[in-house]
């Protein structure tokens, strides 16, 4: 299976959704515990959730495979991107809620590892590059909306529950000056959902890595917590109830940031 799904765009916006992926391959799956097998730190259902995308003519990048095989919103070096604050790894060990991946003794060794990152990780990364350098060269500048989701409660990362909407951009350096203020200001107009920048989230590799407001690629990740749109529990089912309450506020979003690249002053 190929390491993502793509769809081409017309517009200066690519979505990436790196977690999205449940696929584990069976060589891979042997190996794992009853806990991993379900796959419960997707990213849930947010190709479905961002399927409007393509009326913007954005462009969608979307992984295949779980992030249990390779994380693809780590840097290849599997630098801590929080340090200090307890994070998974390039290829993580447990899930988010400390349970094992690999029966004992079954753990990807070092040159398993490095046939991972060839397999999935790299793959996914040329993509995502060659189309913000396509998009860049199309329009003169790229936007990168980095799409993540999670579980609502998540001791081993934050205290209590998450706010719904956790918009990241690095601290203001992946993007040009005013468009994540310019975006949480219209999250925190929805008064059903909380909303925050920079916070908990500020942006992991991705958004770090190709966010470059000098050379007019801006980039901003979402966190947005799965209470917002779905079951929080087994089997996670998408909720269409609670969906469609959100879906309008994601577009406005989107269009909020695409109508920000078109003036010129703010794409320095």
């Amino acid at each position: 299976m190929q390491a993502f799904h793509f769809t081409a765009g017309s517009s200066p916006l690519l979505l990436s959704i790196p977690h999205c992926g449940t696929h584990i391959p069976s060589e891979l799956a042997a190996r794992m515990t009853p806990a991993a097998l379900r796959v419960p730190d997707t990213d849930w259902h947010l190709p479905l959730l961002y399927d409007f995308a393509g009326e913007l003519g954005a462009s969608v990048l979307a992984a295949t495979h779980s992030r249990y095989a390779i994380d693809l919103n780590r840097p290849e070096d599997d630098a801590n991107l929080y340090p200090g604050q307890d994070t998974t790894g390039l290829v993580p060990r447990d899930t988010f809620a400390k349970e094992a991946l690999y029966t004992a003794g079954k753990e990807a060794d070092e040159a398993e590892i490095s046939a991972r990152k060839a397999q999935y990780w790299r793959p996914y990364h040329a993509q995502l590059a060659g189309e913000l350098a396509r998009i860049k060269a199309q329009h003169g500048y790229a936007l990168l909306w980095d799409a993540h989701s999670i579980a609502s409660q998540v001791p081993r990362f934050f205290p209590g529950r998450l706010t719904d909407l956790n918009l990241g951009t690095a601290g203001g350096t992946s993007c040009g000056p005013g468009l994540g203020e310019a975006l949480l200001g219209i999250a925190q107009q929805e008064k059903r959902y909380s909303a925050v920048l920079n916070g908990r989230f500020k942006g992991g590799y991705i958004t770090r890595s190709y966010g470059d407001p000098a050379k007019q690629v801006h980039a901003v990740q979402l966190e947005l917590s799965w209470a917002a749109y779905m079951d929080e529990t087994w089997p996670y089912a998408y909720r269409a109830d609670l969906a469609q309450q959100v879906r309008p506020l994601l577009r406005r979003l989107l269009e909020a940031m695409l109508s920000w690249a078109k003036k010129p002053s703010r794409q320095t």
